[in-house]
């Protein structure tokens, strides 16, 4: 039964900020039943639990399940804090090493993936409440700093630091603390 209560604890946080964050939601009921991302994130949370308890095979069929069924590709390894969104996840892609830190928004076609094969540490670390514009591609064991701003079809090959908007490709960091860098 633990296993059960933090898994729903951590689909409780993804819910309320979807709430906070997504101005066309009008209740969670409607976010719960429709919202392919939030059931998709969910059903990470599910395998990813088992993975985290060796559960290996069912994790991973789940996990197989989940990427056919709402077309998003998230690692039963990679480590996502509690307290994030995916918002329209079709596309979305986090690698088995990547990290994703609470308050984050994630968009559609985001990418947190590796830059060539190897062992070790291979997927970005994101931080907290950072958000990630649709079809950015962050992309190495790299780190995007607490509270940055990926822009949309970005290419990030290199670490953002907190507090940063980057665009571009590959991404430039245009702003630090909403000054102009």
């Amino acid at each position: 039964m633990h296993v059960v209560k933090e898994i729903l604890i951590a689909i409780k946080a993804d819910l309320e900020l979807f709430m906070r964050a997504d101005s066309s939601v009008r209740s969670k009921r409607d976010v719960i039943l429709f919202s392919t991302s939030f059931r998709g994130l969910a059903y990470y949370r599910v395998y990813h639990s088992l993975y985290e308890k060796g559960h290996t095979l069912i994790a991973m069929y789940l996990y197989y399940r989940a990427k056919r069924k709402y077309i998003m590709d998230i690692h039963p390894a990679a480590e996502i804090e509690l307290g994030i969104m995916i918002d329209h996840g079709i596309g979305i892609v986090i690698g088995s090493t990547a990290f994703v830190g609470k308050g984050t928004i994630l968009y559609q076609g985001v990418t947190l993936g590796s830059r060539r094969i190897k062992k070790g540490k291979r997927h970005p670390t994101v931080g907290r409440n950072v958000f990630i514009g649709n079809h950015a591609s962050i992309l190495g064991n790299i780190k995007v700093g607490d509270n940055a701003v990926i822009g949309a079809h970005s290419v990030v090959l290199t670490d953002i630091p907190p507090h940063a908007t980057a665009v571009g490709i590959p991404a430039k960091v245009i702003k630090i603390e909403g000054k102009n860098a």
